[in-house]
């Protein structure tokens, strides 16, 4: 199946409000052809049905965006207070575990300050994940040379339970930014969107005044508002993406830590 999320969102609009275009046009014409001077009750009906579902379909569809896009950035939020407890946490530590888990986590945060710059998320990055996935069996590395040499020592239990939900919040954080609208819903979204075109084309063409100014009207602002659709649900495109500003105050917070 034809992937709408694989291509730019530039491309998209482009091509989906030129398709909402032409199928109008194709309304227009036909209308022309069957020009009878008047709209029949029964044509005014399903054209308004027709409008109905694609007004439903579009608040359907931006509401899904729009939660995605609140759990993205809450997730973001969970993971650098995991991190930052973790490290609070961590200073509590002898030498020269409190020194390496430090050093560890400050690679750890550095690594989604990159990628955010960068302008590509977590998940399409391999080794970004592969290298944070190794960051965290150092950590528990450290976590069990500590719980090896005193396992009643409140501040390792603290920390193994902070680093615990760390490692947990990236992958809340991962399942975030894969969790997308299923391309089934857009496609169909594309489609009604062309039908409600060709109905307007077609009802402009019989109509006696015939201007095709209100269904381009219509075909621009129903393609914008699937523009915005599609850039809530990309988490690094576009021109709405998640605040990594809990990241970078993480960052600045860890680089204070003296070692």
């Amino acid at each position: 199946m034809f992937d709408i999320s694989s291509h730019p969102l530039a491309v998209t609009f482009i091509i989906g409000l030129a398709a909402i275009l032409v199928v109008s046009e194709f309304g227009w014409q036909l209308g022309i052809r069957n020009n009878t001077g008047s709209v029949g009750s029964n044509f005014s009906t399903l054209e308004s049905a027709i409008l109905g579902l694609l007004a439903l379909m579009l608040a359907f569809t931006f509401s899904m965006a729009l939660t995605r896009f609140e759990a993205r950035r809450d997730a973001v939020l969970n993971e650098a207070n995991a991190i930052g407890t973790t490290a609070l946490r961590a200073r509590l530590l002898p030498d020269p575990q409190r020194s390496e888990t430090l050093k560890l986590l400050r690679e750890y945060v550095q690594i989604r300050l990159d990628i955010v710059r960068s302008g590509t998320s977590l998940v399409e990055l391999t080794r970004a994940v592969e290298r944070s996935n190794a960051l965290q069996e150092a950590l528990w590395q450290q976590a069990k040379a500590m719980a090896a040499k005193d396992k009643g020592a409140v501040p390792t239990g603290l920390f193994i339970q902070s680093l615990n939900e760390m490692i947990d919040d990236q992958g809340k954080r991962l399942s975030a930014l894969r969790n997308r609208i299923p391309n089934a819903v857009l496609l169909t979204l594309f489609a009604i969107a062309s039908v409600a075109g060709a109905f307007a084309g077609y009802a402009s063409g019989i109509d006696a005044e015939r201007t095709r100014i209100p269904v381009y009207v219509m075909g621009t602002l129903v393609s914008a508002v699937i523009y915005l659709i599609m850039d809530l649900d990309r988490p690094s495109a576009g021109f709405i993406t998640n605040s990594q500003q809990p990241m970078i105050d993480l960052a600045s917070s860890i680089a204070s830590f003296s070692d």
